[in-house]
C-alpha cells in the first residue's frame, strides 16, 4: 500500500528495475504516447513550473491525485519512462493528473521533493507528497502502482476526476485530429530494430557507427552504454550476486562488485553504484583496478548530469590518486 510518508522517505516499492526491453520500445512508446494523449482529456498531461506548482499540482490534488514526474532532457531512463506515464494518463483519462516537472529548469521544485537522482515520481494527495518509484520501472508495474495508488486517493476521500468548469470531462474540440507521430533519427533506425530482435551486438554495432561519424552524439553516446548495461545484467542473478557483494571481504570482487552495481545503475541508483564501485577501486590493484575505472566512467554518461555524479568523480580521483 502506499503510504504519506513525505518526500524523504523510502522510495514507493524499493528498488526498482529497468525492463530489458525497455530501451527496444522507447520509440514505439514515443508514438503511442503521442497518439493517446492526443484523444485523452484536456489536461491529463501537464508541464509544472514553480510559478504554477499552487495552482496545477497543490490546489488540484485536493479533488484528483496528481502524479508528479520529476525528469531532464540529458536523462536516458527519463525518456523510458515518460512516453509510459502520458499513455498511462491518457487512458486513465483524469482519474489522476501527470505533472512534469524538468529538473533543470526547475531547481527549487526539484529541491524541495530532495530529488537525488532520476527519474523521480511522485504523487501528491491532499496536498501531500507521496514517494512512488524512482527509475524507469515497466509499464505493467507502473499500472499496478497508480492502481494502488487510486485505492489510497480514494482512502482520503480523493475521488475527483479531471473535469472541466461545467463539471464534464472536456471532449476533444470538433474537427480535431490527433497530432502526427514524433518524427524520429532515421541513423537511429537499425540500432532500434537490433534491439527489438535481442541483438545487442548489432544495435551496439549500430550506435558505433554513428558514433564513428559524429563522436560528439550525445544519444549515441547513451545508447551504446545502455546496450552495454543491458548486455551485462542479461542472465544474471541480481539476488545471489548481491549476497556476495555485500559480504565484507569482497569489495575487491571486480566482477561481483561491477555486475551488482550494474543493476544499481538500472534501478536508477546511481549513489550506491558509484560508493560500491569507488570502494572497489580502493581495494583493487593493476589491471582490476583499470577495470572498474573504466566501469566508472561508463556509468558516468548513463547517470548523466544527475547530482551524484560530481561527488562521485571526485571520489574517483582520490581513491587513484
Amino acid at each position: 500500500m502506499v503510504e504519506d510518508r513525505g518526500v524523504t522517505s523510502t522510495p514507493f516499492s524499493g528498488r526498482g528495475a529497468i525492463d530489458l526491453g525497455a530501451l527496444a520500445s522507447a520509440r514505439q512508446n514515443q508514438q503511442q504516447a503521442a497518439a493517446a494523449v492526443a484523444n485523452a482529456p484536456a489536461g491529463v498531461v501537464i508541464d509544472v513550473t514553480e510559478a504554477s506548482f499552487q495552482s496545477a499540482v497543490i490546489e488540484r490534488s485536493m479533488t484528483v491525485p496528481v502524479v508528479l514526474d520529476l525528469w531532464a532532457e540529458w536523462c536516458g531512463p527519463c525518456k523510458q519512462l515518460s512516453p509510459i506515464l502520458e499513455k498511462l494518463a491518457a487512458e486513465y483519462a483524469g482519474r489522476w493528473i501527470l505533472a512534469k516537472v524538468d529538473v533543470d529548469a526547475e531547481k527549487r521544485v526539484a529541491a524541495a521533493f530532495q530529488v537525488q537522482s532520476i527519474p523521480s515520481v511522485f504523487a501528491v494527495i491532499m496536498g501531500q507528497p507521496v514517494p512512488l518509484f524512482q527509475g524507469a520501472y515497466p509499464e505493467p508495474q507502473i499500472r499496478a502502482i497508480l492502481d494502488e495508488l487510486l485505492k489510497v486517493a480514494a482512502e482520503q476521500g480523493v475521488t475527483g476526476t479531471l473535469t472541466d468548469d461545467h463539471g464534464q470531462v472536456p471532449e476533444e474540440p470538433a474537427g480535431a485530429e490527433a497530432d502526427t507521430e514524433p518524427a524520429t533519427d532515421p541513423r537511429f533506425d537499425a540500432a532500434f530494430n537490433a534491439i527489438e530482435a535481442g541483438d545487442w551486438d548489432g544495435a551496439a554495432a549500430a550506435y558505433q557507427l554513428i558514433l564513428d561519424a559524429d563522436p560528439s552524439e550525445r544519444d549515441a553516446i547513451a545508447g551504446l552504454a545502455t546496450v552495454g548495461l543491458y548486455r551485462r545484467t542479461e542472465g544474471e542473478d541480481e539476488g545471489a550476486l548481491r549476497a556476495i557483494a555485500d559480504q565484507p571481504d569482497a569489495a575487491a570482487d571486480v566482477r561481483v562488485q561491477c555486475a551488482t552495481a550494474d543493476f544499481d545503475a538500472l534501478a536508477g541508483s546511481w549513489t550506491l553504484a558509484f560508493d560500491r564501485l569507488v570502494a572497489c577501486v580502493r581495494a583493487s590493484i593493476g589491471p582490476d583496478r583499470e577495470l572498474v575505472r573504466a566501469r566508472l566512467l561508463e556509468l558516468f554518461v548513463l547517470a548523466g548530469e544527475d547530482p551524484a555524479v560530481p561527488a562521485a568523480r571526485t571520489a574517483l580521483a582520490n581513491a587513484l590518486f
